[in-house]
């Protein structure tokens, strides 16, 4: 059983949500780029490492990382040093000090093509400095030798702050029409999903090492863009949600270009999580649903 666990990134989607997931593990503690006790800010990586060295915790969960995936197109050094360099420094403190380092990357390490879902074993090959940046943080973390945990995810969500289905319940209730991308498919996953999955494996690897390594983890199922849209504003209408829009058009990606390129395949096979961790993941609309009851 860890006895304290360090949470880096904590004020993020995920962070949140681990705050509530692993306290039932140890001693949580909990630190963002703002903290002031000890530092948690990603551009300084001597100091982040030198905070882990300090706190010796058992675990280390990172949740941060630089996420404006067009942004990051037209700074490329910024989100290198968030992604990956920050993220290899953290890695070697947690080899230092025989800490278990858990770290999240991204469907944006491939490059799309094809429909079939990827397992951890396919070929890398990101179209954006988000998922090139993401990638050489995986790769710095497993050279570090430090043992560790990379859960790959996609599409994520939660009830706290910004995220996809909110955006669009505000257009629908500003407009009539609404054109929405349908040849990106993948599967929205939740934060909490991921914080939970996260706890159940922290324990069951510090049990048992041979477990520790990269996995897919995202919700069970698939869609577009277009399909989750309209499924939350069905949802909505069911709770009594007036909304405005009348027509919503399937669009492709084409028609709504952006400073980085997305994958169009997000589509993540997660057996080697499923059966590494005994554990069967819901499908996406459920965890929709449960955040649409918070939100709506």
């Amino acid at each position: 059983m860890a006895s304290r666990i360090l949470i880096l990134g904590c004020g993020g989607q995920v962070g949140w949500e681990l705050q509530r997931a692993l306290a039932p593990l140890g001693d949580v503690i909990a630190l963002d780029f703002d903290s002031t006790d000890y530092c948690g800010d990603f551009s300084q990586p001597d100091a982040v490492a030198h905070t882990v060295r300090t706190l010796k915790p058992d675990v280390i969960v990172n949740s941060a990382a630089h996420t404006a995936v067009d942004k990051a197109e037209s700074e490329a050094d910024f989100a290198r040093l968030l992604n990956a360099t920050t993220p290899g420094a953290v890695a070697q403190a947690a080899k230092d000090i025989g800490a278990l380092l858990v770290h999240y990357s991204t469907d944006y390490v491939f490059d799309g093509t094809g429909d079939a879902a990827r397992d951890e074993t396919a070929a890398t090959g990101p179209l954006s400095v988000y998922g090139q940046t993401k990638l050489e943080g995986e790769q710095l973390i497993q050279q570090s030798g430090c043992r560790h945990l990379i859960f790959r995810t996609s599409w994520v969500y939660a009830a706290r702050g910004g995220n996809f289905a909110k955006t669009m319940l505000k257009l629908a209730t500003d407009r009539d029409a609404l054109k929405i991308i349908d040849d990106q498919i993948g599967a929205p996953t939740g934060a909490d999903l991921l914080a939970d999955v996260t706890a159940h494996a922290i324990r069951q690897t510090q049990a048992n090492e041979a477990l520790c390594g990269l996995y897919h983890c995202v919700a069970a199922g698939e869609t577009s863009w277009y399909d989750y849209a309209r499924f939350v504003f069905e949802e909505a209408r069911k709770a009594g949600r007036e909304l405005k829009v009348q027509e919503v058009s399937p669009i492709p990606t084409s028609a709504y270009p952006t400073p980085a390129t997305r994958p169009l395949n997000s589509r993540l096979a997660t057996t080697k999580l499923q059966q590494a961790f005994g554990l069967t993941l819901p499908h996406w609309q459920k965890g929709v649903a449960r955040m649409l009851t918070e939100i709506l």
